[in-house]
């Protein structure tokens, strides 16, 4: 077993919350804490909204908080037309996305990662250099996380840019996994939903609170994430 240092005990973690569909949602993701707001572009997911949707839901962010496009496998159309229509968001790409196709954005992105036993989680953050962070999810059939938690002792102590943690967290479970990863940031969508596609928003706060509980337990005690 080693341990290793990752971030300072004061580390603020930031929080995305990801497929929002409705502009009362984006309200109560920022009044809550947000720092992040994901929307999904993907056809076949629940929490799909069109590039012309996300436009007029990104309008409705303040400053400082930062819009997120998630996409799995997209077209150069799809990605020409949402970094245009949005120029200001992130792109995370979900799928199969090589490193041309993601360095093709000119855009800052976080790259997805599909956690499974054996699977080289250095190695595949090396291989995009140019990613602003590296987002590790659940691997289940098809793309997303499926709202399944994962082997958090897969990852490694060290990865030479963020780690966004997702995958199964919710208000009872992120602060253990904000504690124990010590993530640069966390990641949730169905963990805060009413259903799919439709947040609850005294869960979105519980999972802010959460989150801000955690950072103070490690600035009280500091500890070194064990892997």
């Amino acid at each position: 077993m080693t341990t290793l240092p990752t971030l300072p005990a004061d580390h603020r973690t930031r929080i995305k919350i990801c497929g929002l569909t409705r502009e009362v949602d984006v309200a109560d993701a920022v009044e809550a804490g947000a720092d992040a707001i994901g929307f999904v572009l993907y056809e076949k997911s629940a929490r799909h909204v069109t590039v012309q949707q996300a436009r007029v839901l990104v309008q409705a962010l303040p400053p400082f908080v930062t819009p997120v496009l998630l996409v799995v496998n997209p077209t150069e159309f799809l990605l020409r037309e949402a970094i245009t229509v949005i120029p200001n968001a992130v792109v995370q790409f979900h799928g199969d996305e090589s490193i041309a196709q993601c360095e093709s954005a000119h855009r800052p992105y976080i790259r997805v990662a599909r956690m499974a036993a054996g699977f080289d989680l250095l190695n595949f953050s090396e291989s995009f250099p140019g990613a602003q962070a590296i987002l590790v999810d659940a691997h289940v059939e098809g793309y997303g996380g499926g709202g399944k938690v994962f082997d958090w002792s897969l990852l490694p102590a060290r990865l030479l840019r963020p780690m966004i943690l997702s995958g199964g967290l919710h208000p009872g479970n992120v602060g253990e996994g904000v504690v124990t990863v010590r993530p640069w940031a966390v990641d949730v969508s169905s963990g805060v939903e009413a259903s799919k596609g439709i947040k609850d928003a005294g869960l979105m706060r519980q999972f802010c609170q959460a989150v801000r509980a955690a950072d103070r337990q490690c600035a009280e005690t500091p500890q070194s994430r064990k892997v």
